[in-house]
């Protein structure tokens, strides 16, 4: 395993998260996997080197939080040698108060997580979506406090608009408080938008880019066979998402790589990623153990220029999409 920088703060994270959305309760979604299934690719992370672990409030309604948790304390790992990131933002309950980031749920949201995870602080405390129904002032303050009580180290946001972001930013800054330290985006080699605008200003702020769905949700890993998984069976999501006319030859230009290489095309969507500057790391969802093993092979494999031009030329754009609003 590699380590870099969390944009620039000098906090190492692992070239691979391990993101734990798929981990928790089938009550939730009937694709998740329960305690019993998820271990065993936690275990297998831990022992690849992987020391970054993203999951979320939202996540099977805090189980993803409470399963990660009881797994690094059953596995005996030392909190310092791990980084934690959580979210907060996306509905947690019915009652108007469960969602958003107003004061009142940010400050109770903190304290659950923190809870669930059996840890005094979270790495990484991320909101989750922007929300245009809370003055920014409020969030920021908020943010600023669980900072300062020590119950988050650093601050990161996740799927919005750049312009949203751009606010959110500079009043941080002209309030002398904390820094965004990362911007979790939608990113991979047929979903490339945030390149435009995003992206940019990020690297003009010294903030870090997380992608998450690299493999566009298993679409650059099968392929063209969409019903591989019980998650691929079920996801009209990705049917939605996917379906740009250029998607088809940077997939058959990713299998041509993938095979020339020896290696399978998870590994080289994955590489193409982490040649990206913006990018220390990426988000992972892993169902198996191989998914964990080809991500980390992927931090050692070095794609050429011609390569990487090979991926990238047949791109064309496309609409804006994902939960921006």
């Amino acid at each position: 395993m590699e380590y870099a920088r969390l944009g620039s703060t000098g906090l190492q994270v692992s070239r691979i998260c391990l993101g734990c959305m798929t981990f928790g309760s089938k009550q939730w979604r009937n694709w998740m996997l329960e305690a019993t299934d998820a271990l065993p690719i936690i275990r297998r992370a831990l022992d690849a080197g992987i020391t970054h672990f993203d999951t979320a409030d939202f996540y099977s309604l805090g189980v993803s939080e409470t399963l990660l948790g009881a797994a690094l304390s059953d596995f005996g790992v030392a909190r310092e040698k791990v980084v934690i990131s959580s979210k907060v933002g996306l509905p947690v309950g019915d009652d108007p108060n469960q969602r958003g980031l107003s004061r009142k749920h940010i400050l109770h949201s903190i304290d659950a997580s923190l809870k669930r995870l059996g840890t005094d602080y979270i790495d990484l405390y991320q909101i989750h979506r922007f929300d245009p129904h809370t003055p920014i002032d409020e969030t920021l303050e908020s943010l600023d406090d669980i900072v300062r009580a020590g119950k988050a180290l650093y601050v990161g946001a996740s799927t919005m608009h750049a312009w949203q972001f751009a606010q959110l930013t500079a009043l941080a800054s002209r309030r002398g408080g904390f820094r965004f330290s990362s911007m979790q985006s939608h990113y991979n080699l047929i979903y490339r938008e945030e390149e435009r605008e995003m992206i940019p200003m990020c690297a003009a702020e010294g903030v870090a880019v997380l992608p998450w769905s690299p493999l566009a949700r298993g679409v650059l890993a099968r392929g063209t066979d969409p019903n591989t998984s019980p998650r691929s069976r079920a996801d009209n999501v990705a049917r939605q998402f996917y379906h740009h006319e250029s998607d088809a030859p940077i997939i058959e230009a990713l299998g041509r790589i993938a095979q020339a290489r020896g290696v399978p095309p998870a590994q080289v969507a994955i590489a193409w990623l982490l040649h990206q500057p913006q990018v220390p790391t990426t988000i992972i969802g892993a169902t198996k153990i191989f998914h964990i093993d080809d991500a980390c092979q992927a931090v050692s494999l070095k794609l050429t220029a011609d390569e990487l031009s090979q991926l990238t030329a047949p791109y064309r754009p496309h609409s804006i999409i994902g939960p921006h609003e």
